[in-house]
Parts: C-alpha cells; structure tokens; sequence
C-alpha cells in the first residue's frame, strides 16, 4: 500500500535531517584533524558537493571513506572525543547490529530504513557512514566486479537473518562455500599482482566492484560542502565518474529516492 502520509512526513523532515548529518560531520572533520587522519567525501556526498554544493536534494544520508589503516586509528581516539550525543557504531560497540559499515550515530534522533529490525535493540539515530579502503591489485575491472559482486552478495545473504528451512540451509552451505573460494581468488590475485595504481572500499561493501585510480584521490584536495570545506579526492571528477560515469545528468523524478522509511530528527528525549 501507497503510504502518501508517511512518504509526505519523511520529506518534510528531510532538511532537518540532513543538517544533523552535517553536524555528524562536521564533529568526525575536527577529529580527524586533530589526530592527522585522512578522509574524503565519498559516494552521493561527493557528487552533492560537486553538482549541488551540497546534499543532493533528496538524500539522506553522509558517505566518507578512509583507508583502512586511517579507520583503525579513527576506531581508537573517536570514542573518547566523541560528544555524548554520538556513538560509534562498529561490530564490537554494537554486536546486534548486522551492519557492516562503521557509522557514527547521533543518539537523539530515529532513523529507519527497509532494512531495519525493530525488535533488535542496536542503536537507529542518524548518522554518518565511514567506508574502509583497501589497496586492490592490478587485475582488470570485470575480474573484480565478478569477485567483489560475488563476495558482497554471500556476505549479504549470510548474514541475514534466517529462519530454519530446507533452503536456508543449502543458502548457507552454498554462499559459505562461495564466500570463502572468491576470497582465496583474491588473496591470490593479491599475492601475485601489483598494488600501488588501484583502491577502493573493503570487497563486502563493494558489491559494483568500483576501482579508483590512487591518483585521483592522492593528495587528498578540499570541497565545499554545505558552505563549510571538507576534504575530498584530489581528482573528484575522475573519482565521480568511476562512481556514476555522466554524474553530472540529474536523474528524472522516479529515481530520486530518499532511503529512509521513517525518520526522527530529534527525539526530544529530556535525559536527567
């Protein structure tokens, strides 16, 4: 059924939504700065920043990425420098979640996606989205789209929620066993082939198999962004059209889709 209602609701609290995000960001930048570690805009984000300035008028949410290093470290002083609005939701701060993506979250908001299981008590508060990156070899673009679209599909499905049946049995065995043979095709490839032209996000997050050019994110340059500069790919032309080839071209009415199902940007919460 057609929600008119809700669907009106969530893009009249999308502005809202959107400021909190950069606010989000704005705390993860001056971390980031103070302790040296490299990010960029990443994703819609980027191209927001290049074509509109800003959010891309109908998003909702904040893409950045760094390398995987620079996140471990990030991972390690952001809990304590985070204010007490924001978490840091990883595996480990959170094991209910069945996210893979590390996120900082704001606490006093409520933001519900398809994908959302309400009766798991992990944090839903708006947030930002931290992609780690990783050095790939220098094999060709339809070798890793095949290997990166394989192993994002079967880390998908295998951690899913399942219920018990016959298929999700065989589910489990199957995508286990594929899993596990396109990482070992990967460490291979890993082992006999170059890694200093080609990066991109972590492979179970990569389900296009994008690759970047290190040089057109090397050295890092800035953008503006909703009227504050942040840092971003030193090429983002090059970068955006790894992403969305003619990125410039605003898509018609029927692809512009905001992914939240319900949002809340302040929950009013009065905490003693």
């Amino acid at each position: 059924m057609n929600n008119t209602y809700l669907k009106e609701y969530v893009k009249a609290n999308l502005r809202p939504c959107q400021l909190k995000q950069l606010s989000i960001l704005e705390v993860i930048d001056d971390i980031c700065r103070k302790h040296n570690i490299e990010y960029w805009l990443d994703g819609g984000t980027l191209l927001g920043a290049v074509r509109h300035g800003g959010f891309i008028p109908w998003d909702d949410d904040i893409d950045i990425a760094m390398r995987k290093e620079a996140l471990e470290k990030f991972i390690k002083v952001a809990p304590a420098e985070l204010p007490d609005n924001l978490f840091l939701q990883t595996p480990e701060s959170d094991p209910q979640s069945k996210e893979p993506i590390i996120k900082v979250r704001d606490l006093n908001s409520l933001y519900i996606e398809s994908t959302d299981t309400f009766n798991a008590e992990y944090q839903k508060g708006l947030y930002v989205d931290i992609f780690p990156f990783i050095d790939y070899p220098s094999v060709s673009k339809s070798f890793v789209k095949k290997v990166a679209k394989g192993i994002s599909v079967s880390y998908s499905i295998l951690h899913a929620q399942h219920y018990y049946s016959l298929r999700s049995f065989f589910e489990f065995f199957y995508f286990g066993a594929k899993y596990l043979l396109l990482n070992a095709i990967w460490s291979m490839a890993s082992v006999v082939k170059s890694h200093d032209t080609y990066i991109s996000n972590i492979l179970i997050n990569n389900g296009y198999g994008i690759m970047h050019r290190q040089d057109s994110i090397f050295p890092l340059g800035t953008i503006e962004f909703e009227g504050k500069t942040f840092s971003a790919p030193g090429n983002p032309d090059a970068y955006l059209k790894d992403l969305f080839r003619n990125y410039m071209e605003i898509p018609p009415e029927d692809k512009r889709h905001i992914h939240a199902i319900y949002v809340q940007p302040t929950l009013n919460v009065q905490t003693s």
